[in-house]
């Protein structure tokens, strides 16, 4: 199962990649605007770390990825913790 991070710290993006692993998810983090971040593709499950990413960014992220095969999942707070209820959530 693919994962897409938009937003986080870039200090925390190695413990991000670590922890998806842990779940078998293969991981992609975007934690700033980067030009990479337009063809993000058809991941199955998109992180969105609302506290920590502009609504610019937001929007590139959400008019790039298909909606009707991706999960998408909003959070404010950017820890360990949080991705990991989230994970919790979407595993299976």
């Amino acid at each position: 199962m693919s994962v897409v991070i938009v937003g986080g710290n870039e200090c925390m993006t190695r413990e991000y990649k670590k922890l998806c692993t842990e779940y078998n998810f293969k991981a992609k983090v975007y934690p700033k605007m980067a030009a990479g971040l337009k063809n993000i593709g058809s991941p199955d499950l998109l992180v969105l770390f609302t506290g920590t990413v502009s609504h610019k960014m937001i929007k590139c992220a959400l008019s790039d990825v298909n909606s009707k095969t991706t999960k998408i999942a909003r959070s404010h707070s950017s820890s360990i913790a949080a991705l990991k209820t989230i994970l919790n959530e979407h595993k299976g």
